[in-house]
C-alpha cells in the first residue's frame, strides 16, 4: 500500500496542525509543497476544483482536504493513539473546541503574522525560500523573486496591508485566547481529562507566536510585532502551548518522511 501523502505549507499552522497528527499517530508519510499560490494550482487540480488550499492528504488514493477532515481520516483509519475523546459528551466538546479555534482566532493569526512578515523582506525571504526546490534555495535571485511575489501573495490573499484589519484580528486573537484560557480553567487539557484534538488544535494555531523549538523553525519576529507579542507572552495559554508541545509534539514515529518540493 502506498504511503499517504501530505501535500502541506511549511510555515502554515494548519498544516502543522496536520503534521503533528500524523507525527503523534506515528503515520510514515512523504510529503510535498509548492511556492504560495502555486499551491491553489495544486489544490484545485487535486480536489478537482472543491478546495484550494493545503494540507491536502492522499490517503488510500483519497484526496482528503483541511485539517479537520484530514483528522477525521486518521482517526478512522489510525485510532490509536485516539485524538477523539470516547466519552461522546467530551467527543463533541473536542470538536467544537476543534472548530472554534479553527474558525476563530486560527485566520487571525494568519493575518497578524503575515502583516508583520511583509514588512521584513529578508524574514520573508526565508519563508518563502523553504517552498523552494532544493537546489533553488540558496540561489540568491530565486529568493529575492519567490519573497517578492509571496508578500504580494499574501497581501492580495489575506488583505495582510491593511492595518484595520490587523487590529481586528488582534482582537479576535485575545477574544480566543480569553476562551481557550476559561476552558482550560488552570487544567492541561480542554477535553476528556487528556490530549485531544481541542488541545493538538489550540497550540497549534498559536504556534507562529509561541514559537516552540519542537515546532517549525521560524524567523525571529520583526520589532513591529512585538509590543503584541509582549502582551501575549504574559498571559497563562503562552506557558500552557509551550508545555504542550514539549509533552506531545514528538518527531514522526513512523519512519522517515520524504519531502518533495
Amino acid at each position: 500500500m502506498d504511503k499517504p501523502v501530505l501535500w502541506h505549507l511549511g510555515v502554515s499552522h494548519y498544516s502543522e496542525k496536520v503534521r503533528w497528527a500524523l507525527a503523534y499517530k506515528g503515520v510514515e508519510h512523504e510529503r510535498k509543497s509548492s511556492p504560495p499560490g502555486v499551491h491553489i494550482a495544486v489544490a484545485l487540480a487535486r480536489t478537482r476544483g472543491a478546495h484550494k488550499t493545503f494540507p491536502l492528504l492522499v490517503l488510500e488514493g483519497e484526496t482528503v482536504a483541511g485539517s479537520s477532515a484530514i483528522i477525521g481520516a486518521l482517526e478512522a483509519r489510525h485510532p490509536q493513539p485516539p485524538l477523539y475523546p470516547e466519552d461522546p459528551d467530551e467527543r463533541r466538546r473536542a470538536l467544537d473546541l476543534e472548530r472554534f479555534f479553527d474558525e476563530g482566532f486560527g485566520p487571525a493569526v494568519r493575518l497578524v503574522g503575515w502583516h508583520h512578515m511583509v514588512r521584513n523582506r529578508e524574514s520573508l525571504g526565508q519563508i518563502a525560500a523553504g517552498n523552494l526546490p532544493g537546489a533553488l534555495r540558496g540561489f540568491g535571485p530565486a529568493r529575492a523573486g519567490i519573497a517578492t511575489f509571496a508578500g504580494a501573495f499574501v497581501k492580495v490573499r489575506y488583505g495582510v496591508a491593511d492595518p484595520d484589519a490587523e487590529a481586528a484580528a488582534r482582537a479576535t486573537i485575545l477574544d480566543g485566547i480569553e476562551h481557550l484560557e476559561s476552558e482550560l480553567d488552570g487544567g492541561e487539557h480542554l477535553a476528556g481529562g487528556a490530549f485531544s484534538v481541542a488541545d493538538l488544535t489550540a497550540a497549534a494555531l498559536l504556534y507562529p507566536f509561541v514559537r516552540p523549538p519542537e515546532g517549525p523553525r521560524l524567523p525571529s519576529p520583526p520589532e513591529s510585532a512585538e509590543p503584541f507579542l509582549a502582551e501575549l507572552r504574559a498571559r497563562p495559554f503562552w506557558g500552557w502551548v509551550e508545555r504542550t508541545f514539549a509533552r506531545f509534539r514528538k518527531p514522526t514515529r513512523g519512519g522517515p518522511v520524504r519531502r518533495v518540493a
